[in-house]
């Protein structure tokens, strides 16, 4: 059955502008994601943890991720050059039984993933600082000899117009920086639209759930592997029909996400 409407977005003309920054199924997948952004990634353990967990139910047990947030911070707040300085963060990990693994010295990511605060990309007055620091972070990154992704947030539960608008932003920064966008705002919208009860929203409105950092994982998985999340074993502590239903429902939202130009 097919879970993946956008009724009433009039999603047609934005989808065409934002399709050409998702990854061809040709792009090769991140080893090594630092994830630049806030609270939103940090609930629940982190996200970046859950990605990580579809990857090692992948058999990719190389895939590692670091998350480098600041509560409630915007994308001009961080200072994205010092993060990628060769040698320091993500310089070792720890592993198995909190076994300590010194990795390979040099450049430690060859993903950034960035998100701006939850409103600032709509915001009149910091929509624009949201494009200036996106050129800014993702030259620095490609300087790096790493690849840049946006994080498409999603709107508050009680403003579902965000999520137009923040698709039409998130667009906006993936074409002109030529870079891949992660649609979880989109499908958030479509996991609420097909299954309402389903709560993806801490009591503020804003935060994830748990499955709502799991839908959000499996759409980040979906656009940067580019391979479907339907049917992994990774259900983190979901029961096994809500997992699937999330993984279909990223699955869907970055198939038509793609194939929408």
């Amino acid at each position: 059955m097919k879970v993946f409407k956008f009724a009433g977005l009039a999603l047609a003309a934005m989808l065409h502008l934002a399709a050409t920054a998702v990854a061809t199924a040709a792009s090769p997948a991140p080893q090594a994601l630092l994830w630049v952004g806030n609270s939103f990634f940090y609930y629940n353990n982190s996200m970046h943890n859950f990605v990580l967990g579809f990857a090692r139910a992948d058999k990719n047990e190389t895939a590692r991720g670091t998350s480098l947030t600041i509560s409630g911070s915007g994308i001009d707040w961080h200072d994205v050059s010092a993060y990628l300085k060769p040698g320091l963060i993500g310089r070792y990990s720890f592993v198995g039984d909190n076994e300590l693994k010194f990795n390979k010295a040099g450049r430690q990511f060859d993903g950034v993933v960035l998100m701006d605060c939850s409103q600032c990309p709509v915001h009149p007055q910091l929509g624009p600082v949201f494009h200036k620091y996106a050129k800014r972070h993702v030259r620095t990154i490609r300087k790096a000899g790493a690849e840049p992704f946006f994080f498409m947030s999603w709107a508050y539960k009680d403003k579902p117009e965000m999520t137009e608008a923040l698709a039409k932003a998130y667009g906006k920064a993936g074409v002109d920086n030529h870079a891949r966008v992660i649609p979880a705002g989109l499908a958030f919208a479509a996991a609420v639209k097909a299954r309402p009860e389903l709560e993806l929203y801490q009591r503020d409105k804003r935060h994830p759930t748990l499955a709502g950092t799991y839908l959000a994982a499996a759409t980040t998985y979906a656009t940067l592997y580019g391979k479907s999340p339907v049917g992994s074993s990774y259900v983190s502590t979901l029961d096994a029909p809500t997992a699937q239903f999330l993984q279909q429902i990223a699955w869907d939202t970055t198939q038509a996400y793609v194939k929408s130009r």
